[in-house]
């Protein structure tokens, strides 16, 4: 069965200050985003859809685009702040869209197979490509069940400060139950914590399965992805800065009966760089892949 892949990058630009800002962790000046589609299409993945913003297209494609080409059919979708179901508008004073929620409903005409959900910039392992292709080829059940890739949250979490992260609950059948947005997680001497609302220290456990914005949905999901949309635009259109978190979305979708999702654990590290200083420790972690034999030395020779 055809796979797609959808790539959320339209924050690229304005996290690394533009693209040409964006360092290399490969020796052959690979960037991330090289390392995810080279294990996708090992994975038989034949189609990317970058989703970025439409000022970025020149240069996504001059920096990113065109390599790829040769090697599959690559895509774009532009999340826009004006791209609203109707009869939404933006609010006065919005500037930025609407969150990853909305990053994918961009993507709603481009996609027209099953496909995989990945983050621009994170590293996700050849494992979870695998392993979402294996399950978007199973044949197709209702309420459809969409897959998610969980990693160990010790193995997310940078030792240079505090990140944000997805914590899942699962089942005793490994479906997910739903995603908490935790902020500020960060190691510590009694392990990993993070601040409650109130001021109070929690603790969490290394192994809680977190979610790294890694997933494999049918494109059935945009139209219950757009009614989630409606539902957060008719509550918090008018706040400036609110964002329709994919997560929350999906989980909104297991709560109504809409969806399953089967979550799937890989052994391979998820790398990223939270922080600056994180970067000297993703290059180490790709040249050892690359001595192991998992990646080429030269991604694309």
């Amino acid at each position: 069965m055809t796979k797609e892949l959808v790539v959320l990058a339209a924050g690229m630009g304005s996290r690394y200050g533009g693209l040409k800002q964006i360092d290399p962790v490969g020796p052959g000046g690979e960037l991330v985003i090289d390392y995810s589609v080279f294990d996708a299409l090992r994975a038989g993945f034949s189609r990317v859809v970058f989703v970025i913003r439409e000022e970025m297209l020149e240069p996504f494609r001059d920096g990113i685009g065109r390599a790829l080409e040769p090697r599959l059919d690559v895509t774009y979708a532009f999340q826009r702040l004006d791209d609203l179901p109707p009869p939404f508008a933006p609010p006065p004073g919005r500037e930025k869209p609407w969150g990853t929620g909305h990053a994918l409903w961009a993507a709603r005409r481009e996609v027209r197979q099953p496909f995989a959900v990945i983050n621009a910039d994170d590293f996700y392992g050849p494992q979870a490509f695998r392993l979402l292709a294996a399950h978007l080829d199973l044949p197709p059940a209702e309420p459809p069940e969409y897959a998610m890739i969980a990693y160990e949250l010790a193995q997310t979490v940078s030792s240079h400060g505090s990140v944000s992260r997805g914590l899942c609950r699962t089942d005793a059948q490994g479906n997910l139950i739903d995603i908490e947005e935790v902020t500020a997680i960060r190691k510590t001497a009694e392990g990993l914590c993070s601040i409650t609302p109130d001021g109070a220290t929690r603790q969490h456990e290394n192994r809680t399965p977190t979610s790294m914005n890694c997933w494999g949905f049918y494109p059935g999901i945009f139209g219950r992805l757009e009614d989630r949309f409606c539902d957060f635009l008719s509550a918090r259109a008018g706040d400036a800065t609110s964002e329709f978190y994919l997560p929350g979305a999906v989980s909104d979708l297991i709560a109504a009966g809409q969806a399953r999702v089967k979550v799937l654990t890989t052994p391979d590290a998820w790398l990223g760089v939270t922080y600056r200083e994180d970067k000297p420790l993703v290059m180490a972690g790709i040249q050892g892949m690359i001595q192991r034999g998992t990646y080429p030395a030269s991604l694309w020779a």
